[in-house]
Parts: structure tokens; C-alpha cells; sequence
């Protein structure tokens, strides 16, 4: 932490440490090596365990992850007032299995299905949920959330940048759930250049959909850079006229859009997922339930004020706002009485 490339969970962790070091909470970080010395972080695991990612070995190194994460938790209980994990599922199954006198909160990252709503239903009770949006919670309203806290850019890392060029913009991982092929629609109805930035996914189905229904449409206004670095995917969010985010599925959040419009370039999303209370309507971009209507609103672009956009996200999505929310839930679960606790089982 920070995440080298693509990393959001990653990022968000690190900016909430941060905050809540700087605010004067004493705050213990577990992280690969070369992470952050500011955060004097509890490395783990060496830093060359990240090509592993996407890989047969990945599982096998997550668990030994938290194997270790497990043991310092154990050594460390005494000196804790709260756990608060990030780790998603299997972090969350190890929580409940060690029996630790310490609450325990988990932001749960992930969107939402049936499987996820089987599990976090065998483990609500005994640990805090935190959702990081309205949309996500309403989607599993049988389990116990103790708060919704959206997640936060760094903003000052974002350029400003009121001039536009004409191009359209997706920062996104190459998937079909992401809709590259209908901002690619967009931008050749629209007569815009479009830029997607985004690594390709390496399951089958995201191969597939790359090689069908993206690449043979990859021309001279319409380009792909797989790995934009920070420098330069701020230059390409300030610069761009929108940010396209024509989603196929219900996700949870959506760090690129808040990206987007800290930079003061307004976002056209589908009225899908956590977009609709990301966005604000006229001010921050446009929502919209069809293509068509998505054509229709780069045509109205000129309607969003760029510095108001700017404003009214780096007001919303800052760190200091997250680390608010997370505040409010700690202070919740440390008050709560033992024996309602979602740590009952680990207090007394």
C-alpha cells in the first residue's frame, strides 16, 4: 500500500490508515514489504508474492497471508481495541474461527449475490458489516450492516482541468461487465474518440470478449492502453470530455467515476448499481437507462460546470468524509453491549 497499478481495495485501505494516523489513532497496518513506511506497516509477505496474482498460486499465497495476519492477531489481542478487515471472504471465515476478545468490523468490497448473501449470513452476527453503498446493502437487506461508508480517492493526486478535449473516456478492467463494446457504440455514434484504459481480465470469458467484441474495433479514435500509470491516468481523466460507464451489472461502487469527477470531467453512467447515488444528476454527469439516452447526454455535455463537478466530488469522496464514516462505526461497535455484540463470542 499504495497499490503499484491496479489495486482498489488496496488504495482505500491505505488512504483510511492514513487519515486515522494523522487524526492521532494509533493504528496497526498488515502489508506486503514495501509498503508505505509512513504507516510503519506489519509486512508479511515480500513484495515479488504480486505476480502470483492471477495465477494457480494465488490461493495458496492468500492463505499463507493469512496464516501470518491470524498469528500476529493472537500475539497482538491485548493491544487491540478493534479489527477492522479488508481481506474479503476467507479473512473473514478466519475471524470468526479465532475466538479473539477484540470486536471485529469487515467492509465487505465485493458485489452481491446469492452465494454472498449464504455466507455473510453465517458470519453477520459475529462481525460488524460495513457497506460501501446504499445500492450494495439494499441488495442482501437480511443481513445485519452496521453502516454504509462510500470509499474515497486521493483528490489532490487528480488534476483539475476545466478546458476539455472532445475524447470520451472508460478507465476499467476489459469485461463484460464493464460494457466496453457499448462506449465503443457511443463514441462512433457521437463521432468522438474514445480512449479505454484498463487492463484485460485473464479468465476465459474476459479473452473472449476482448477478442470479439473489442479489439476488431480498435481504429485510429479508438485506442486501448492496457497499463496508464498514475501520472498518466490523471492527465487522461482531466483531459477527457466524459467518462463512459455503461455497466452490465450492479456493482457496488466505482473508484474510476469518482476519479473522473474530482478531475472535474462529469461521468454518463447506466442507472445501474451504486451509480445512481454516486452520481449527482446535472451536476457530477448524467444518468441514463438506455444507449440511446447515453448519446443523447454527450451531446449535452457542455450543461456540467467542470469546476462544480470538481467541488461537489472532493467534497463527498475525500478521505477525511470515509474516515468519518468509519469513525462513527467504530465508536457503534465499541459501544454496543457484549452480549448483543456481533463479538459476544469473543468479549467475555
Amino acid at each position: 500500500m499504495p497499490p503499484v497499478g491496479y489495486g482498489g481495495i488496496e488504495l482505500v485501505v491505505h488512504l483510511l490508515a492514513r487519515e486515522l494516523r494523522r487524526r492521532g489513532h494509533e493504528v496497526t497496518t498488515f502489508a506486503v514489504e514495501g509498503s508505505d513506511p509512513g504507516l510503519e506497516p506489519v509486512t508479511l509477505a515480500p513484495g515479488d508474492w504480486g505476480k502470483d496474482l492471477g495465477t494457480p498460486n494465488q490461493r495458496i499465497r492468500e492463505a499463507t497471508y493469512q496464516m501470518r495476519v491470524n498469528r500476529e492477531l493472537r500475539l497482538r489481542a491485548a493491544d487491540l481495541d478493534l479489527v477492522h478487515l479488508h481481506t474479503e471472504f476467507p479473512g473473514m471465515a478466519d475471524a470468526g474461527l479465532l475466538n479473539l476478545p477484540i470486536p471485529c468490523l469487515a467492509t465487505v468490497h465485493s458485489g452481491i449475490d446469492a452465494q454472498v448473501i449464504d455466507f455473510l449470513g453465517e458470519i453477520h452476527e459475529e462481525i460488524d458489516l460495513i457497506a460501501i453503498s446504499a445500492a450494495q446493502k439494499a441488495m442482501a437487506p437480511s443481513i445485519r450492516w452496521v453502516a454504509v461508508v462510500h470509499n474515497a480517492v486521493p483528490v489532490d493526486a487528480f488534476e483539475f482541468q476545466a478546458a476539455k478535449n472532445g475524447y470520451l473516456i472508460e478507465l476499467a478492467r476489459i469485461n463484460p461487465d464493464k460494457g466496453q463494446h457499448i462506449a465503443i457504440e457511443v463514441a462512433e455514434r457521437t463521432g468522438r474518440p474514445l480512449v479505454l484504459a484498463g487492463k484485460l481480465d485473464r479468465d476465459p470469458r474476459s479473452q473472449r470478449y476482448f477478442r470479439d467484441l473489442v479489439e476488431p474495433r480498435l481504429t485510429g479514435d479508438i485506442r486501448w492502453i492496457e497499463n496508464a500509470g498514475d501520472g498518466e491516468k490523471a492527465g487522461l481523466l482531466a483531459d477527457a470530455a466524459a467518462m463512459l460507464f455503461p455497466l452490465q451489472w450492479e456493482e457496488p461502487f466505482g473508484l474510476a467515476m469518482i476519479e473522473a469527477m474530482v478531475s472535474g470531467t462529469p461521468v454518463v453512467a447506466f442507472r445501474r448499481g451504486a451509480a445512481t447515488e454516486l452520481v449527482d444528476e446535472g451536476v457530477t454527469g448524467f444518468l441514463v437507462g438506455s444507449v440511446d439516452e447515453m448519446v443523447d447526454r454527450v451531446g449535452r455535455l457542455e450543461e456540467i460546470d467542470p469546476q462544480r463537478c470538481s467541488e461537489r466530488a472532493r467534497d463527498r469522496f475525500s478521505p477525511a468524509r470515509m474516515a468519518d464514516g468509519y469513525e462513527g462505526a467504530y465508536r457503534q461497535t465499541l459501544a454496543r453491549p457484549s452480549e448483543v455484540s456481533g463479538a459476544s463470542s469473543r468479549r467475555g
